[in-house]
């Protein structure tokens, strides 16, 4: 079993910045990829950014050159540096992690981005 638990979300006028986190526990080991979704009411579940455990990323086209995915595998958790942020930005963002048997959704946090 794998828990997630994100932090950091808020409220932000727009060109500000904010930083995520998503902390794991349980059996740590199993996981291989962490990633980034965000969803807006009514819309699909969108990926943002993804991290590898060696530290292979892959960003969303939109999010490239003002978000930055990171992760400390000593501390179990991944992080979203998001600038510039845009109300389009405005979501929840749900946090994902993946491995060997696993696929576990954190709890999400919501980004609101005014203008």
């Amino acid at each position: 079993q794998v828990q997630l638990v994100e932090s950091g979300g808020g409220l932000v006028q727009a060109g500000g910045s904010l930083s995520l986190s998503c902390a794991a526990s349980g059996s740590i080991f199993s996981i291989n990829v962490m990633a980034w979704f965000r969803q807006t009411p009514g819309k699909q579940r969108d990926l943002v950014a993804s991290i590898s455990r060696s530290g292979v990323t892959n960003y969303a086209e939109s999010m490239k050159g003002r978000f930055t995915i990171s992760r400390d595998n000593a501390k179990n958790t991944v992080y979203l540096q998001m600038n510039n942020l845009k109300p389009e930005d405005t979501a929840d963002y749900y946090c994902y992690a993946t491995g060997n048997s696993i696929s576990v959704w954190g709890q999400g946090t919501r980004v609101t981005v005014s203008s």
